[in-house]
Parts: structure tokens; C-alpha cells; sequence
């Protein structure tokens, strides 16, 4: 029988309730900043919740909600201004960015129950942790610091995110690199997710995966899961 040797953890979702009151607020925010109208209500994000990365997520609302023409942008005003659309989504990614470290800096995202002391206990079984997130690589490590003290990111071997890969979930890229850096097979280690992307991603690099489902998510098909879960245990 192969033995466990890693824990891989998704980030937004699974370690932390990031999405609803972290990078929704942090996205609206960026928006009013850069004098848009938009505005990204829970049930809209939820939808929005389907394309995996925050410049992805806003190249999709502005294809599918705003009313002009590609490579444009509808700004109040001046509606079907010619923009770069490429740098104008990363200038306004990089404010959301601002946004949600200063929500993280002042405690307004806690983990989820049972993440400390599961990520506690592994490391005093010497179990090799990972990170696999499709989300920015700075952000991932900021919420690691202001969860778990400044030392955190040291903890894990691999910390993958953000485009460090060609294809973002439920695409496997993000694992098959973590499973390379840490030259390990896919049968040592056990994944935790809290999406059906994250779990096809997962599930496609042949790793097994414990779910921790959460609003956005709960009516997902889990079905190739091995485990699926509210939450992880009460935390300490």
C-alpha cells in the first residue's frame, strides 16, 4: 500500500472563505476605482465562479455582461472606448489585488474550520504540504502570512499559482507541476479542493481528493471525490 507523503491545498475556497466577502468586495472596489459602473452582487459572482482566475473572470464578464464591441470597454461617458484590453484587465486586476491584501491585513478573511489545525498536524507528521491555486502567487502568500504568521510560506514545499502554467483549472497543469517539483506520484499524496474545477483538475492528474464545499459550491457535482465535506473539523 503506497504511503501518504503530501498534502495539496487549493486556496480561495478551501483554506479560507475567500470569495464572497475577500475578492468580491477586493473586484468591486477596483471597479469604482477605475470609475466603472459594474458591479459583481453574490448571485452574479457565483456565476462568474465558473471561469477559474481573476483576469479570466473579468476578460469573461466584459464578453458576456457589457454591451460593446471586443476590445473595448464600456466606461461611463465614454461608452465604446478603444482600450488594450489585455492591460487595462491587468492594471485593473493589480488594484483588486491592493484591495484584497489590505482586506487580509486587517483580518477580514479567517481559514475555514479545522485548515490550522490540519495543516498544524501534518507538519508535525513531517507530511510535505503544497499549494495548487489558479490565484495570484502574492495573494496565496499573503493570506498564508496573515492566517498563519509571516513564517507560513515556509512551510510549503511548493507554492504553484497564478500563470505559472499554460492552462488554469479544471485543466491539470497546476498539479502535474506541483507533483514534478516535488518528484512525487500522484497516489502519495491527497489533494483538498472546494470546487468542480479544482476537483477535474485534480482528478485528471490522477491525485485524490478530499471536497470541502461551501455556498458557491455545494450544488457542484462531486461524484469523483473521495470525501466530501462542510468543513474540515472545529478549529483549535
Amino acid at each position: 500500500m503506497t504511503r501518504l507523503k503530501a498534502l495539496i491545498f487549493d486556496v480561495d475556497g478551501t483554506l479560507a472563505e475567500t470569495e464572497r466577502d475577500g475578492h468580491r468586495l477586493a473586484f468591486n472596489r477596483a471597479f469604482a476605482d477605475a470609475g466603472l459602473d459594474w458591479y459583481w452582487d453574490e448571485r452574479l459572482y457565483g456565476r462568474l465562479l465558473v471561469v477559474s482566475g481573476g483576469k479570466e473572470r473579468i476578460r469573461f464578464f466584459i464578453k458576456t455582461y457589457t454591451p460593446c464591441f471586443p476590445g473595448t470597454v464600456c466606461i461611463p461617458g465614454k461608452s465604446d472606448t478603444p482600450v488594450n484590453l489585455p492591460y487595462f484587465i491587468a492594471q485593473l486586476y493589480a488594484t483588486k489585488t491592493g484591495f484584497y491584501q489590505t482586506l487580509l491585513k486587517n483580518g477580514k478573511i479567517p481559514l475555514r474550520p479545522g485548515i490550522r489545525r490540519l495543516i498544524l498536524e501534518a507538519r508535525r507528521a513531517n507530511m510535505r504540504l503544497a499549494i495548487a491555486t489558479t490565484s495570484a502567487k502574492e495573494n496565496a502568500i499573503a493570506l498564508l502570512q496573515h492566517t498563519l504568521g509571516p513564517d507560513s510560506p515556509d512551510w510549503f514545499e511548493v507554492i504553484a499559482a497564478g500563470d505559472i502554467v499554460p492552462q488554469k483549472k479544471p485543466a491539470p497543469d497546476i498539479y502535474h507541476y506541483v507533483l514534478d517539483k516535488m518528484a512525487l506520484d500522484s497516489s502519495e499524496c491527497l489533494v483538498f479542493e472546494d470546487s468542480d474545477n479544482g476537483l477535474i483538475s485534480a482528478t485528471k492528474a490522477g491525485l485524490t481528493t478530499v471536497i470541502t464545499v461551501h455556498d458557491y459550491t455545494s450544488h457542484q457535482d462531486f461524484s469523483d471525490a473521495a470525501l466530501v465535506l462542510n468543513h474540515l473539523g472545529e478549529p483549535d
